[in-house]
């Protein structure tokens, strides 16, 4: 009884519209919808995902970015109503599950391999 509670939940905090297919090492731009105050603003937040982790409803990816010699990541819950949209522009060839492995890396050393299209 208590797995088909757990499924109603679930299905009901699902994103209505489809989400596209995000693999690691894609490179993603992440559209944020922010309210301050009573205006609400679209932040887009373009990085590789390092990190794919939970399921269902709860599913969460990691994006990277360097800025300004700066290494930046923030997680984004796919099925959350603040993410507007996600938009994936391209995609590399990566061996791992997680890319944890880039946050010591900067410069040329820390980049992916293009997948073939």
């Amino acid at each position: 009884m208590a797995t088909k509670l757990l499924e109603k939940i679930n299905k009901a905090n699902l994103r209505k519209d489809e989400l596209p297919r995000i693999k690691i090492g894609d490179n993603v731009k992440v559209s944020v919808r922010i309210k301050e105050g009573g205006k609400e603003r679209i932040q887009v937040f373009s990085g590789v995902v390092i990190a794919r982790k939970g399921g269902g409803a709860t599913e969460t990816i990691t994006v990277r970015r360097v800025s300004f010699g700066e290494g930046m990541e923030r997680v984004f819950p796919l099925h959350s109503p603040s993410i507007a949209k996600i938009v994936v522009e391209s995609s590399s060839q990566v061996r791992r599950a997680k890319l944890y492995f880039l946050r010591e890396r900067s410069g040329k050393v820390a980049r992916l391999k293009m997948a073939d299209a």
